[in-house]
Order: structure tokens, then sequence, then C-alpha cells
């Protein structure tokens, strides 16, 4: 069973790496291949359970370890057919996990909004599914439609709603509440950029098929009754609990953990403390992790059993008739299960509940499996109930943190001290030992044997850190270096006494929950002060980019070599797999070139210009009055490449889709030097000075090199700003040098000319006609990152005839409410010619500008002897639910 659920699990996988569905040649593979694999394996695996069985008898003559080798070495050569077999389950197993996944896939994908419902205005009914979040914005919830007026044959069963709090605060929503709302809805999409997770893919997983706000809250009604169901009735117990615990904790900055561990909702963890527990690597404790409910699950079937075993206190005799043991195991599944509900069955908690209830079951049956095979059970059932739970970085950590320790653990024997052995018990030793001698040598037993359970505790802990690393680089970006010993020191501390204190807050009635909530929150300000002093120093914190494929599979391979049992061969060797992951290569382009990555921020701007050793942003998207995309997609994305500092920030203007998200890139990212065109009174001047960065106005003329790489400012003019925000924004052409080669063929040298890429902000058409005035050639450029986003105020014909661009970039938002690009303006471009790229529709965009003669390859467009190579996220990183 272990083999079949782990090929299960990596046909899954394989799935949800796909860029399209199979189709009917795929799926005849599909079905031959896994046909022709149950074959091989019933051809290879035949008579198994007979030679098992003479093994079994022979294990008595010869004894156990003899019988275990002949066993062993039966399995690994003495039939080559067994090896056949047991890959050709593998296989099978494999195409079930891939075929069932696209099964899968294909019944969610089928119920979608159709793309002429975009936008429109639609009544629906339905009831609040889940745990509704709020801010001062408004609410966030989903919605589980009943009845849509719309004429759609599969209309999404399940809406993204936002009810936004313009003129009046949006009204108490509770899950299983009926509602008929006027809605308008997108299908779903989220931004694409390299290097940062999908949330396309996150709103597949939960069976999201469109999203949209509530557009008319004054003609919304509350309906008579309510949804039913355990799942309903599980919400509805979780949302009560919330408000308990907001009544008591009021604004305690740590409330939000408090929550976190009673219910599993984090939407109320503040940032400052994800922010210490990410330094420290103690994010795992923020949720009801599989940790947690294995506590707690031991817990109660210790309880259950201790009950059971003294029912003859009130006259009963129940162990007698069911043993305790098979009631404590059972009592402990249950709670598991009742905690797992608690949070509302995240992959962590389900993962620890299917364990536990395997273990359960295997003991009622008079079964004892191996570790491995229940966690392979648990792997398969999670992925038979959500194959989307692939996408999650809570999968991954979950499931391998737990691989790690049965690995590390395995093939090493726990040995007995002869000290251990030995009977203190005994007439003889109590009369020859004095009672002082008994005494030191039990307290000397028990001291070893805590130093026993620390030396064990810290190779667990030790051995989850390095198998955790390459995911969290490959998730994060990071290694937290002070991992292990915030962990340490967190793990017990929440889990022995934060934890039960909750559980207490949780079971207690009022006023009594009080007292054990503020007792939670105080061990909670204990362990932030503790993490604040281990993730003080810089360096605690180890920033790398993301790795690639072969740099992880190197890496996991690093990891297996290093945990394997004592006397594998070369293990001082293993870290050396390690270095590419840890040393990578630098990210720039060779000297001379520069690459331009305009990215997807939804409806706003954001560039990074690379050259061989520096780096540049134009602009940081939208903040926290909008979409938060500097936090949520600039600021990852950066981290993932690579980038810790920024030689220069350029914000353009103070339009809040091109700023917004400075105050997050100037919290994590180190700016060397802030260039902008702002008021003087703007608060980001002060908040880039605080953080380090020199700080600049824009101007017309400023320039400087880089690695070969020419930066000019072209706009605004040096003095006082004037006029709107749009009319001073920055612009920055970016250009090689002029180089001098030698043609083949030809004795004389001539010169290549510039190549060049301009970024325009918001500059609409009378900054236009005064940047034409002073120097048409200066703004010359291969590619243009479009003006104004497409607005119809911008690119004006002559601009764009004295550009000439090959390229140009359209940084939009997925049916923004500017209409942008505007489309006349769209087909003034395309009249033209030129390669057009949308964020829209493509994602983020990545032109590598290389001055010198070179092959064209595809994707790629030749210009005065350069090569310009064009990537669309949405091609290069694809996947099957990509505009579904």
């Amino acid at each position: 069973m272990r083999a079949g659920w782990c090929g299960f699990a990596l046909g899954v996988i394989g799935l949800q790496r796909q860029a399209a569905l199979p189709g009917w040649g795929g799926w005849l593979t599909l079905v031959v291949l896994g046909a022709a694999a149950v074959v091989v394996a019933v051809w290879g695996l035949r008579g198994d359970a007979a030679v098992g069985g003479a093994y079994t008898t022979s294990e008595s003559a010869s004894g156990p370890l003899a019988s275990r080798w002949r066993t062993r070495n039966f399995r690994l050569g003495s039939r080559p057919g067994k090896f056949a077999g047991w890959s050709a389950v593998w296989c099978a197993a494999i195409c079930a996990g891939f075929a069932y996944a696209a099964v899968r896939a294909e019944m969610r994908l089928a119920v979608s909004l159709p793309p002429a419902w975009e936008g429109r205005d639609i009544d629906v009914v339905g009831s609040i599914k889940g745990l509704p979040s709020r801010d001062e914005k408004g609410a966030r919830f989903l919605f589980e439609v009943e009845k849509a007026d719309a004429p759609v044959a599969a209309f999404p069963r399940v809406l993204q709603l936002s009810w936004i709090a313009d003129d009046a605060p949006a009204p108490s929503l509770e899950p299983g509440d009926r509602w008929r709302l006027t809605v308008r809805l997108k299908r779903p999409h989220g931004n694409g950029n390299f290097g940062v997770r999908d949330a396309e893919a996150t709103l597949l997983a939960r069976n999201v098929r469109a999203t949209g706000y509530v557009s008319a809250p004054a003609h919304a009604s509350r309906l008579p009754g309510q949804a039913r169901g355990i799942r309903v009735t599980v919400d509805r117990w979780r949302a009560a609990l919330r408000a308990r615990i907001d009544a008591v904790l009021a604004d305690a900055p740590h409330r939000g953990i408090v929550v976190a561990l009673a219910i599993g909702a984090q939407d109320e963890v503040s940032a400052a403390d994800w922010l210490l527990m990410r330094r420290t690597g103690t994010s795992h404790l923020v949720a009801i992790s599989g940790l947690h409910i294995g506590f707690v699950a031991g817990l109660a079937a210790w309880f259950a059993g201790a009950v059971w075993r003294r029912s003859g206190w009130i006259g009963r005799d129940w162990p007698l008739r069911l043993p305790a043991q098979i009631v404590s195991v059972t009592g402990g599944a249950a709670f598991a299960a009742l905690h797992a509900a608690l949070a509302g069955f995240n992959v962590p908690a389900q993962r620890a509940l299917w364990m536990a209830g395997v273990v359960a079951l295997a003991f009622v049956c008079g079964r004892n499996l191996a570790r491995s095979t229940v966690l392979a059970w648990a792997l398969g059932l999670v992925l038979l109930i959500d194959p989307w739970a692939v996408v999650s970085a809570g999968f991954w950590l979950s499931f391998c943190a737990v691989a790690a320790i049965l690995f590390a653990l395995s093939g090493r024997l726990s040995v007995r001290r002869d000290s251990d052995r030995r009977d203190d018990s005994s007439p003889v030793d109590a009369h020859a030992r004095s009672r002082f001698a008994a005494l030191r040598a039990a307290l000397g037993r028990r001291i070893v044997a805590f130093c026993d359970r620390l030396r064990s505790a810290t190779h667990v802990q030790i051995a989850v850190t390095v198998a955790l690393a390459p995911l969290t680089v490959d998730w994060f970006s990071q290694i937290p270096l002070v991992g292990p010993l915030a962990n340490g020191f967190a793990i017990p501390w929440v889990s022995l006494l934060v934890t039960p204190a909750v559980l207490a807050g949780v079971a207690l009635p009022a006023p009594v929950d009080a007292l054990a909530l503020h007792a939670a929150h105080t061990l909670l300000d204990l362990l932030g002060a503790f993490l604040h002093l281990v993730s003080g120093p810089p360096w605690t914190l180890w920033w790398l980019p993301q790795p690639d494929a072969w740099t992880l599979a190197a890496a996991a391979l690093g990891v297996f070599w290093l945990l394997a049992p004592d006397g594998w061969p070369l293990r001082w060797a293993a870290p050396l797999t390690w270095l590419p992951l840890l040393i990578p290569t630098p990210p720039g382009p060779p000297p001379g070139s520069f690459r331009l990555t305009a990215l997807d921020v939804g409806q706003g701007t954001s560039v990074l210009i690379e050259t061989a050793h520096h780096t540049l942003l134009f602009d940081t998207g939208p903040g926290p009055e909008s979409t938060h995309a500097g936090e949520r997609v600039v600021v990852p994305f950066l981290q993932a490449h690579g980038v810790r500092s920024l030689d220069t920030l350029i914000v353009s203007h103070a339009d809040s889709d091109h700023s917004g998200g400075a105050p997050a890139v100037l919290e994590a990212i180190h700016v060397d030097q802030m260039v902008a065109a702002l008021a003087p009174a703007n608060a980001l001047w002060s908040n880039a000075t605080q953080h380090g960065a020199q700080t600049l106005p824009c101007a017309a003329g400023q320039r400087w090199q880089w690695d070969g790489v020419e930066f000019s400012m072209l706009w605004p003019d040096a003095g006082p700003l004037r006029g709107k925000p749009n009319e001073h924004g920055c612009v920055l052409r970016v250009s090689t040098q002029p180089a001098m080669v030698s043609e083949p063929g030809r004795p004389i040298q001539t010169t290549r000319p510039r190549i060049a890429a301009l970024l325009t902000a918001d500059i609409e058409a009378p900054t236009e006609r005064v940047l034409l005035a002073r120097d048409r050639g200066a703004l010359r450029a291969q590619v243009l990152v479009v003006p104004h986003h497409g607005s119809k105020t911008s690119s004006t014909e002559p601009f764009l005839d004295s550009i000439e661009p090959l390229i140009a970039l359209f940084q939009v938002g997925y049916r923004n409410r500017f209409h942008h690009p505007n489309a006349g303006v769209f087909e003034r471009y395309s009249a033209r010619h030129i390669e057009l790229a949308r964020s829209d529709s493509d994602g983020a965009v990545r032109v590598d500008v290389s001055p010198g003669h070179a092959v064209q390859g595809q994707g790629g467009s030749e210009a005065n002897g350069a090569v310009l190579t064009l990537e669309r996220y949405r091609d290069t990183q694809r996947r099957y639910w990509m505009d579904r």
C-alpha cells in the first residue's frame, strides 16, 4: 500500500504541473499504460504470498534476523520479475493518480462563469460559507449559491465576494445565513509573476469559480431560515468562539494568534506577529497544526482510558466488556476529528487526523502498521479528498516534516544500559547499599534518561530543520538560521502551555474562560519577547533566491543522504549537494546588457531593471489602499529573484497605483537611494530616510551608468512640481552604450546604435508634446512601457512615430474599472505591427536586451544587431486552470 499511495500522490502532483488537461490521445495513452502496468504487476508479484509464508516458517528455525535478511535478499535480487512487478505497481499508481486528478479537474472547470456575464449585475440567492473576514474596508466571504438570475447552464456554486463599506458598514454576516444579493462578478483571475505563487490555483482548490463584490448593498436582503448541515454547524460554532475571544481580548496584540490556535482562522494575526514568526521559522505554530492535534489526541486518549479503567468507582465493569486500550485509541481519534474541525480541516490537520484514524482502526482490528504505512495512508486520503492540496505550502511542509522524522529515526537502535537492567528492589541490593547511594543511583538514571530524551529531541529538531530548509527556500526564499533554537523553545512552549490554555478558554464557561485566554496571551507575550531576542541580529535570517527544479532535486538528495541511518557511506559529502542552493549563481544579465521585467500588479506599475551587478525598481504597484500588491507581489518577487538590495528605487509620482507599495518595499528590501517626483510633504520621503535610503527629487538631465548600461531621466524638469501628479511623472530611458564592432567580411569598424527601453509612468498628451519638441531622437526606444496604462489621454501618434518601438508593454488590471487599455489606443499600437504584451492576459513580461550579435531564437526579435528576447509568464509557466 505504501508504493500504491506514494505513486498515486506522484500522479496527482504531476497533473497539477500540466499546461493543459489530457485530450483523447492523452487519455488513450494513460489507459493503455495503466493497463499494461497492472498486467506486469500481477505477473511480477505472483506467488509472493506463498514465498512469504515459507520464510515465515523458517524464521522459527533460524531466528528472526536471519529470516529478515533472507527475505530482504530475496526482494532485492533473487527474482528479476519482482523488481519489474514493483516498478509496474508504481507506474499503475501514478497513472491512477494522474487520471483521478484530471477527472476531478474536468468536473470542477466545467462549472465556470461565462465571459459574457463578467461585469454584469446578477441576482443570487444563497448562504454564507465558512468564516467571513472583516477589516476597515468591509467584509470578505464565500457565498454558496442556491439560485442565480442568469441563463447559465452551470453557474458557479461558490463565489468569493467583497462587501465594500463605502457609505455604511457591512452588516453582520454569520455562517449559514441566507441572503439575496445583487453581485457583479468576473472569472477567477490571479496575478501571474515569476517566482510568486499563483492565486488562481488557490481559488481553484477552494472551488471558487467566480469572484466579485456586492454591487447593490442597499438592495441586499437577509432571508428567513439557515443553511443546514454538519459543516454549517461547525462553522457557526467556530464563529461563536471567535466572537468570545474577540470580546475577551479586544485589542490585545496577540489576539489573532489566540484565535488561530483556537479555530484555525489566521486572518486576524497581526503583520508584526507574522513578520516575527517568519524570521524565526515558527509560523507553523500559528495554526492548529498536526503537532497540536497529535498532542490533544494523546491527551484525550489518556483521559478516556483513565476514566474507562476506573469505571469500578461508580459500580460499573466497563473494561470487562470493552478493553480500555480500544476506548483510549478511539477516543483520541474522535477528539482529533473534533479538533481538526475547529481548524477548518486544513492540510496539516487532515494529515494528523487521518494518521490518528488509521492507527485507531488498525489497533481495533488487531493490526500493527509501520509508521511509514500510516503516513502513506494519510497522504493518499488527503489527495483523494483534495487533489489541489499540493499547491499549498502546508501540504509539503507537513508531510515532509513527518517523513523526515520517521526517516531520521529509522535504523537507530535504543540500547538499554546494564544499570537499567538491574532490579533495584532486590532485597540483597537494598541491604547492600545505603539509602543515599540508592537515591544517587536513581537520580543518575533519571538524568541519563533526560539527556537521552533531550538528545533525541535535538536530533529530531535538526532533522526537521535540515529537511525543510530546501522547501523553505522554494516557498519563502529564506532560511531562518535561528529556527532550531527558536523552535526548540517555541514548540514545547506552545504545545504544553499555550495550546492547553487556549483549549481551556474554549471549553470553560464565562467568566472563567477569560482567565484562561488572558493566561494564553501572557504566555504568547513571553514567547514574543524570546523570539525578538534571538532574531535581533540581521544574520539570523538567510535570504536566498528561489531555486530551479534541478537545484531543488539536488538539495533533496542531500537531505536524504544526510539523514540516512548510521553507516551510510560518504555522509560527509552530503552537504556538497546543497552548494547550488546555498551559493546560487548571480541572476543578472552579462555586462553591457540589461533585463526589464514588467510585473503583473493588477492596475498599476512596477518594473524591475537589472544590469550585471545593479538593480533598479521603477514604481511599486498599489498598496494597502487597494490590492496590497507591493506586499503581496513586488516584495515576494524581489525576494524570490534574489534581490536583497535595490541600488535605486524610483517612485514616478504620487498616484497610489504607482507609489502605494513603496512602504512595503522599504520595509522588506534595503534601498540605497530613492528618486521620486513627490511633494515635499509626502510621507514617503521620511519613510525612506528612516530606512537608511538617500533621497533625491526626480529631474530631467540626471544620468548615470551601471555595467555598460546608461540611465537618463527625461522628465520632469527640475524645480517645484506643477500640475496634477500625471503631469510630472518620471520618464526614464535605459539604453546600452554604442559600441565599435567589426562586421564580418569588412575591414573597417562600424558603430552599433543604442538599444533602449522607455518607461513613461502616467504622462499624457501635453507632456508627450513637450518631450517631442525637445529631442525626438532621445525618445527612440525598442521597448516601451506604455504611458498611463494605454489611456485615451496618452500614446499620441506623433509620440509613437518618434519612439518606433518593437515591443510595447501594457500594465493593466484584469477587467479594471478604468477600461484600460482604451480600444482605440490599443488598435493604434496594433496597426504599427508592434509586439504587444498585456499583464492582464500575459502576466509578468520579461525582456532581455543583448546588444551583441547572436542567432535569433524563438521568442526573440533582432533590432540593429541586438536580440530582444520576450518571455510571457502565462506562456512559459502555463497551467491548465489559467483562462478556464
